[in-house]
């Protein structure tokens, strides 16, 4: 019988992936349970069991009034545990062994927060989706979903680990398709120099479903890390973009001087220069006209995404808006007030002491940078378009009317390597 219980035991751990020992301590806690469920049973008790032989047996000592233990130990192993017993038995150690289950599936995942996992989607709706990863489920949240991206059942999708919780049902397990860790990840996996370390992803700034930008730099200077990051023929960057569904990823070397950088994050817009204000944190940005579109991208969105990868408040400027601003700064005007003509419909500087009125055209649109104070207060303290830096610090991208107002063109590109 002892031969019989340890090979059933035995294949037990091997079915359910749990040691011998945690079914040993299963198996004892459960006897121990049935033992003080028999008439006359001893208050302080407890069970042993062999694992050799699986020779089982019950000890137990006296406990005094004040519930101190006293005298020494003795055997009490019934005879028979009995009908109810053994089925007190069964149920417990059933449930000791669900419980190891679940410990043991939360080990597994523990300490994984920002691991990658590849799971099956079993089912979607509006709330969340199930990822199926074989011994245990996942759960990817409406919110950690790229918009418009539908996952369909039964396809392979692969997902952030971004929480594991230790809950009564079993691990839970919270993983994310829009964290910027998932392109880190998946270029680690699609990339040998990452995942050796040659190669660093230094900062990622991330628009799910729509464009992410990364800075690489190299440990070794014979590597070149957007080489690296590209491969042959685009084969890598292009693994990465076919798992984000088609999601454009630019790629720029890292830079430790804050004007390269910025330039460099731009791409693939060409800027002639980069003035950096530490006290303020601002890159002013000047860039030729024809680029001021590229340089800023659809809704900003080139502009965003640099700020946010550098750290840096980005205010882009074209030739034509600098060299105006130069001219009116250079300009002595009077004291007065811009006043708009109501005939013309013109803005005309009105001077104080009486002199002669200016018309705003006359000095190449001065008067569209002198505003009035209530919308220069607008300006400054309403920037147009602000992004969140990965540091929780935020940062702002500026445009003037006349940027915004440029006609754009689309920042789609094609793999250049």
């Amino acid at each position: 019988m002892n031969s019989e219980m340890m090979e059933a035991l035995q294949a037990l751990a091997v079915d359910r992936g749990i040691s011998p020992e945690a079914l040993f301590a299963a198996l004892a806690d459960a006897l121990e349970s049935a033992y003080k469920r028999m008439p006359g049973a001893e208050d302080f008790s407890w069970v042993t069991i062999d694992s050799e032989t699986m020779e089982i047996r019950v000890f137990a000592q006296k406990l005094d009034e004040e519930g101190e233990v006293i005298g020494e130990e003795f055997e009490v192993t019934p005879d028979n545990f009995g009908r109810i017993a053994a089925t007190t038995a069964r149920q417990v150690m059933g449930q000791r062994i669900r419980e190891a289950e679940r410990d043991l599936k939360y080990e597994e995942y523990a300490g994984r927060e920002g691991d990658i996992v590849t799971g099956l989607i079993q089912q979607t709706d509006a709330r969340y989706t199930l990822l199926d990863l074989g011994r245990v489920e996942a759960l990817l949240p409406q919110a950690e979903q790229v918009p418009f991206e539908r996952p369909e059942a039964n396809t392979r999708l692969k997902a952030y680990i971004v929480e594991v919780r230790k809950t009564s049902k079993g691990p839970q397990i919270v993983v994310s398709r829009t964290h910027p860790g998932l392109i880190k990840r998946l270029f680690e996996l699609e990339v040998p120099e990452i995942a050796d370390g040659v190669v660093e992803i230094r900062s990622c700034a991330r628009e799910p479903g729509h464009r992410t930008k990364i800075a690489v730099g190299s440990n070794d200077p014979q590597v070149d890390p957007v080489g690296a990051c590209v491969g042959a023929r685009g084969a890598r960057v292009r693994m990465v973009v076919n798992e984000l569904r088609g999601e454009k990823i630019d790629i720029v070397p890292f830079s430790e001087d804050p004007a390269d950088f910025v330039m460099k994050a731009l791409s693939p817009a060409k800027v002639n220069e980069v003035l950096i204000d530490e006290e303020t944190g601002t890159a002013t940005v000047i860039v030729p006209d024809y680029q001021l579109s590229l340089a800023i991208g659809k809704e900003g969105q080139n502009a965003r995404l640099a700020a946010r990868m550098t750290g840096w408040r980005v205010d882009i400027k074209s030739e034509t808006q600098v060299a105006e601003e130069a001219a009116f700064a250079a300009t002595d005007w009077a004291e007065g007030e811009w006043v708009l003509d109501e005939e013309t419909g013109e803005n005309v500087w009105k001077a104080a002491d009486g002199g002669q009125d200016v018309l705003a055209g006359d000095y190449g649109g001065a008067a569209e940078v002198e505003q009035s104070e209530e919308a220069e207060t607008k300006a400054v303290t309403e920037p147009e378009v602000e992004a969140e830096v990965e540091s929780d610090t935020e940062v702002a991208v500026e445009a003037s009317d006349e940027e915004v107002s440029t006609e754009e063109t689309s920042t789609e590109e094609t793999e250049e390597q």
